[in-house]
């Protein structure tokens, strides 16, 4: 049995807390004991699962495997405390804000002789595996990615083109290397509202 422990209790984090406490018959997290959680937010037990302090997480013997699901800007620091604490690594995508600072974490988790794995859940989800299918031998001639959300604090989560990059990824994915052709931001502070607006050219134009 690994001993786990998952950092963050956000949606991401309160999922792996929840299949974790609860693995499916057969599924390789049948093989992971969830050890605790660390949060920044008092939450005392989560389910079956304890609160315990990043410190702890760090320093015990029982955790040998780190969920990272907090926001993306904290992402490089926390794997860098828990590969220099000697455990794996899981983290949500994207890993880091550059791609600079991901060569080095992998390049550190080799040094370490630890795993380091990156995963972006939303490719693993049926809806997604569909569109895949659906598009699957046929050439993109024009399209359209539209999606929202609520306003992220720009500290935490990055510029709004990396905290989207979780849903770009489904074009590179789709359609495979694309260019930047143009792109521009509205924001309105007094409605609460930003709107970003990027128009990409796949590699056969």
């Amino acid at each position: 049995m690994f001993g786990t422990v998952v950092v963050g209790a956000g949606i991401a984090g309160l999922a792996r807390i929840r299949d974790l406490t609860n693995p499916m018959p057969s599924s390789p997290s049948e093989h992971l004991k969830l050890i605790g959680f660390v949060s920044r937010r008092s939450f005392g037990n989560i389910n079956e699962a304890k609160q315990i302090s990043l410190e702890d997480a760090l320093r015990s013997k029982e955790v040998h495997t780190a969920f990272i699901s907090t926001e993306n800007r904290s992402h490089e620091e926390t794997i860098r405390m828990f590969l220099e604490a000697g455990k794996h690594v899981l983290v949500e995508y994207p890993m880091a804000l550059s791609a600079k600072a991901a060569h080095e974490l992998w390049e550190m988790a080799e040094r370490k002789g630890k795993v380091l794995h990156v995963e972006h859940i939303e490719l693993l989800t049926e809806e997604y595996k569909q569109l895949k299918k659906e598009i699957a031998g046929k050439d993109l001639v024009k399209g359209t990615l539209h999606f929202t959300g609520h306003i992220l604090d720009e500290n935490k989560a990055g510029f709004p083109a990396f905290s989207g990059i979780a849903r770009l990824t489904w074009l590179i994915d789709l359609f495979g290397d694309l260019t930047v052709t143009s792109a521009t931001r509205i924001k309105q502070e007094d409605k609460n509202y930003s709107r970003m607006t990027v128009h990409f050219q796949t590699t056969n134009k």
